[in-house]
């Protein structure tokens, strides 16, 4: 790899691939010893994924078939 003038540094494909990192992810980078590692920082979940974690397990639908629930769902 080629370090640029901004410090850039581009990780191969095949890396990226095998951690599943992909494009907007963030990394932390620190120091041990004369090396530097990378990895994946911590995410914030999306607002998405927080309403779903407020919202698991609070379904009152005990007892009702898929249909039934889906038919309340359409306000049938």
């Amino acid at each position: 790899m080629k370090l640029t003038e901004k410090g850039q540094v581009t990780i191969p494909i095949d890396l990226r691939r095998e951690l599943g990192l992909r494009p907007g992810d963030q990394i932390e980078i620190r120091l041990e010893g004369n090396a530097l590692v990378l990895t994946r920082a911590h995410s914030v979940p999306s607002r998405g994924q927080r309403i779903v974690e407020h919202l698991r397990g609070r379904a009152s639908g005990e007892g009702l078939s898929t249909d039934e629930i889906m038919a309340l769902t359409r306000g049938e």
